[in-house]
């Protein structure tokens, strides 16, 4: 996330739950558990019931989010014309907006408009989506959200073919956009974390696993001692 995250000579692997899978009905507390726990960012699931079969949140909701912590606010845009709400997420407060490859006519506008607004700009891409789509807009991009299940809803098993996909980003970023990181989302658990990142994601969304976990605290150490 070009800019927007601190940059050391040491990769850092970033753990980011996904509050799609928290409780709602406690959300300040869940929040300020994960926060506690050492969690580097919060993930923001939006969808709109038509890019995806489900629906999710408003900026009003993100707004209320933003104000219960410091943790970054990554928003994973999963509608159709994103390019319509993110100054309304934007300014709800979010620090990483994403917008699918898919959804997107004009991405390199897109892209562009996200970091004008002072956000750091992602570009995500279903499973079956190719890796080659993104060979132009990883110029402009700050990160890459490999989707490595089909998006709509948690706690579905990680798809094995997504590891090769991961391979295949870090090498285009390697050559074109080198400060550009990659965030993997879907079916990210303790019992993959560590391959995963060893593909060369650089940020690892994890939903249920951690919020049905049973202790934040745990799965976050168990996770900085095995990346």
């Amino acid at each position: 996330m070009n800019g927007a995250a601190t940059k050391t000579k040491k990769r850092k692997i970033m753990l980011a739950p996904s509050l799609l899978s928290a409780d709602f009905m406690a959300l300040a507390r869940e929040i300020a558990e994960t926060e506690e726990a050492g969690a580097d960012m919060l993930h923001v699931d939006i969808m709109d019931g038509h890019f995806v079969p489900n629906m999710t949140i408003g900026p009003f909701i993100v707004e209320a989010i933003r104000k219960t912590t410091s943790l970054p606010l990554d928003v994973h845009l999963m509608i159709e014309r994103p390019e319509r709400y993110i100054d309304d997420f934007i300014r709800a407060g979010a620090d990483f907006v994403s917008v699918h490859q898919e959804a997107v006519i004009h991405l390199n506008r897109t892209l562009n408009h996200i970091k004008e607004r002072g956000a750091g700009a992602g570009v995500a891409i279903n499973p079956a989506t190719p890796v080659s789509s993104l060979a132009s807009a990883v110029y402009d991009l700050d990160f890459v959200l490999i989707m490595s299940v089909n998006p709509g809803f948690g706690g579905q098993a990680f798809i094995p073919h997504c590891l090769g996909k991961i391979k295949e980003m870090k090498k285009m970023i390697s050559l074109k956009n080198p400060d550009a990181l990659i965030e993997v989302d879907g079916g990210v658990k303790p019992d993959n974390f560590k391959t995963v990142a060893e593909c060369g994601a650089d940020i690892l969304v994890m939903g249920s696993a951690f919020y049905q976990s049973g202790d934040y605290k745990a799965l976050v150490e168990n996770f900085r001692r095995k990346r």
